[in-house]
């Protein structure tokens, strides 16, 4: 097997990753469990790091799934757009900023909600976004990660993904970009997709900077370099 290109690009997840939206959608996801005679506490899982419509076929395939992601954007809506960013987020973004890494966004968020929350959040916003709309399979379907590539010019297996829920870890790795799962909502026995894992953003700037995305000393040898391969 040839060995991966030495990394280029950073692709970031944004719910759990880059902005703390966990209690904001536990809020509207429970409402509309409700509303639908649902258990909350069952359809809550199905929602990590995937698109509303496909939850809402996974927890209720007889409902009309685009009708229900209109009524979850409304309740989203009713939201605000103040949600905190994840500790260290901003810290990271201004890192690959100052070394002119390219970096993208892959969400499962709509494109109406994630601009505004990272302007209330004070985040800045790169020019390459995908979001759940713009592909025809959400994650864990490789789709988001290999278009947000091919819109920054770089191959798959060059990027580095940032991922903090399995469908989310699977979706990257399947693309062939290099995975760091974030263990902050899950362990990292629940990532398995991912080639390394961070607890915190500390971490991941440690291990980008160990695959030479990021000047600096890179990880600990104690807790494993990351590495392209594998």
């Amino acid at each position: 097997m040839r060995d991966a290109p030495p990394a280029r690009a950073v692709l970031l997840d944004v719910d759990g990753v880059l902005l703390d939206s966990a209690a904001s959608h536990r809020r509207v996801w429970d409402t509309w469990a409700i509303r639908k005679g649902l258990d909350p506490e069952a359809v809550w899982p199905l929602t990590f790091g995937r698109r509303p419509e496909d939850t809402v076929r996974a927890a209720a395939p007889a409902l009309d799934a685009a009708d229900e992601r209109r009524a979850l954007d409304a309740l989203l809506a009713t939201e605000g757009d103040a949600v905190p960013p994840v500790p260290g987020a901003g810290g990271l973004l201004a890192a690959l900023e100052a070394a002119r890494v390219p970096w993208a966004l892959v969400t499962s968020g709509g494109r109406a909600a994630v601009p505004a929350r990272f302007v209330a959040a004070g985040l800045p916003l790169p020019l390459v976004r995908v979001h759940g709309e713009d592909v025809v399979r959400g994650k864990p379907a490789p789709d988001c990660y290999a278009l947000a590539a091919a819109r920054l010019g770089v191959p798959p297996d060059a990027c580095v993904a940032v991922e903090d829920a399995p469908a989310g870890a699977e979706a990257a790795r399947a693309a062939g970009c290099h995975v760091i799962g974030l263990t902050t909502a899950y362990g990292a026995e629940a990532l398995p997709a991912a080639h390394t894992h961070a607890a915190s953003h500390t971490e991941v700037r440690a291990a980008l900077s160990a695959l030479g995305v990021l000047p600096g000393p890179g990880l600990n040898p104690a807790k494993g370099p990351a590495s392209m391969t594998g």
